[in-house]
């Protein structure tokens, strides 16, 4: 199996938003408690890029535990974003998923919090998305040949994908120590990025020694000795789940809403069209760089803010409301930059940064600040 036949294997770990998230907070990060280091028959790291790039998934099913720690300021409360946003749910503390997968066309992702449940369900060209909170499904059925929309990896084989697609000269790849996790031996890839702007220190895989998939997927930023984003099964069973598992049963009382194919993603998120650069929402979307360094740019309609709100504050002339009112808050709170590429608000973290220009763009990538500024003159 090829890797471009892995990637499209393992797309089915997805969440069902897709963007840019500019947001964080949420509670500290420690690594998974583990064993003891297993002893292992020796591996180059060439051999392990063989083994996860060949590896064959028929089937699993298991627990995923996300953790984050962006060291990001607690902007979201201050905006009103939080509670109820997705990409502010899957990018801060931590997570509980369920996850099931029986082949390209059949997968399954749930996500457990305190308040309720969210599903996500791929049977065939069907995509349900369920909310127990409000008993709420929205239906979608995909065109053929295609897949369910990317966005935030779900477990460590679609973050581990991910990751990979970054290797190139610029990036060091390394054996690390061998490892225990859910009850099973793993070996460890490590992914260093050499170029001094990335803010990425350390990428680290645990790939499953006998089924060569990953475990455990944590990404450490400069300076830190803990990871700042850690994706990990906890339980695993790599048996083929019954199709069962993949019909969706309404519940009694459940309220459905059917969405039209190809026109938006579960959530209401545009689907941009990655060829051309545009989103159906209005947003122009191009990268500068490559590899750990690419500067994602988009530049937005009506300054890129809801209600035409501006970097700098609301709109002039008109009160701020809802979504308005929302973004200046966020924004006024950001510390204002300025440079011979203009003048805007940064948001900054230990793995990304996010520049947000005066004249309508947002510059996003796991990069220094500099970067970004490099990226608005250019």
């Amino acid at each position: 199996m090829s890797v471009l036949k892995n990637r499209a294997v393992l797309r089915w770990l997805v969440p069902v938003t897709a963007g840019v998230a500019v947001i964080g907070g949420g509670a500290a990060v420690g690594t998974f408690a583990a064993d003891a280091d297993p002893a292992l028959p020796p591996r180059t790291a060439a051999q392990l890029l063989v083994d996860l790039q060949t590896s064959r998934l028929d089937g699993l099913s298991g627990t995923v535990v996300q953790r984050a720690d962006l060291g990001l300021p607690a902007l979201a409360n201050l905006a009103g974003l939080a509670g109820g946003n997705e990409l502010t749910t899957l990018l801060t503390g931590t997570h509980t998923l369920r996850v099931w997968y029986s082949g390209e066309e059949r997968q399954r992702v749930a996500l457990l919090d305190t308040l309720g449940e969210r599903d996500v369900i791929r049977d065939g060209r069907d995509l349900w998305v369920w909310e127990s909170r409000t008993n709420t499904a929205t239906h979608r059925t995909l065109p053929e040949g295609r897949t369910a929309p990317p966005s935030l990896p779900a477990t460590p084989a679609e973050a581990a994908d991910r990751a990979l697609a970054a290797v190139d000269p610029t990036t060091a790849v390394t054996v690390g120590r061998s490892a225990r996790v859910a009850g099973r031996d793993a070996y460890e890839l490590v992914l260093t990025p050499r170029d001094a702007d990335s803010l990425v220190h350390q990428v680290r895989i645990a790939l499953d020694a006998k089924e060569h998939v990953p475990l455990r997927f944590e990404v450490l930023a400069d300076g830190a000795d803990k990871p700042a984003i850690e994706v990990a099964f906890t339980q695993i069973d790599f048996n083929r789940p019954e199709a069962d598992q993949f019909r969706f049963n309404p519940p009694p009382g459940v309220t459905v809403k059917e969405e039209p194919a190809g026109k938006a993603l579960p959530g209401g998120k545009a689907a941009p069209d990655v060829k051309s650069g545009h989103r159906p929402d209005g947003t122009d979307v191009r990268t500068v760089g490559t590899g750990w360094t690419t500067v994602v740019v988009a530049r937005l309609d009506t300054a890129g803010l809801p209600g035409g709100a501006k970097a700098g504050g609301a709109k002039a002339g008109a009160p701020a409301a809802g979504g308005a009112d929302q973004a200046a808050g966020l924004l006024a709170a950001l510390p204002k930059v300025t440079g011979d590429w203009g003048s805007g608000r940064l948001l900054s973290g230990k793995l990304f940064s996010v520049l947000l220009t005066d004249d309508g763009r947002v510059l996003a990538g796991l990069v220094t600040p500099e970067r970004l500024y490099q990226a608005a003159q250019s």
